[in-house]
């Protein structure tokens, strides 16, 4: 048990550091954009893929003017969710199981 907490501290120091959050970006907004990223961005819920760009536009501006938010607008470990990963595990067996046919 108290190795679980420590790993959590770990997992929080690092999300902190990062920095991402204190631009109010999440862990989903940052991923590489590669063709199984794009494919599951063109699957998400209009209000979600809204969301995403309204973030990423908003930090976009922010680091232009050198800026972070506010320390109580910072996303917080516990408050950030991997929105795109259903869709992305959803993309990604989708493309594993094209391949494996491919290869018959």
């Amino acid at each position: 048990a108290g190795g679980g907490r420590l790993l959590d501290k770990i997992c929080k120091w690092y999300y902190n550091a990062a920095g991402f959050n204190k631009y109010g970006l999440m862990r989903d907004d940052i991923l590489h954009e590669d063709d199984d990223v794009k494919e599951a961005l063109k699957r998400l819920p209009e209000h979600l893929y809204n969301e995403r760009v309204f973030r990423i536009k908003r930090a976009l501006d922010l680091s232009l003017k050198h800026q972070i938010l506010p320390k109580d607008q910072w996303v917080k470990y516990e408050e950030d969710h991997r929105y795109l990963e259903p869709y992305l595990k959803e993309v990604i067996r989708e493309r594993q199981e094209r391949e494996a046919w491919n290869k018959k």
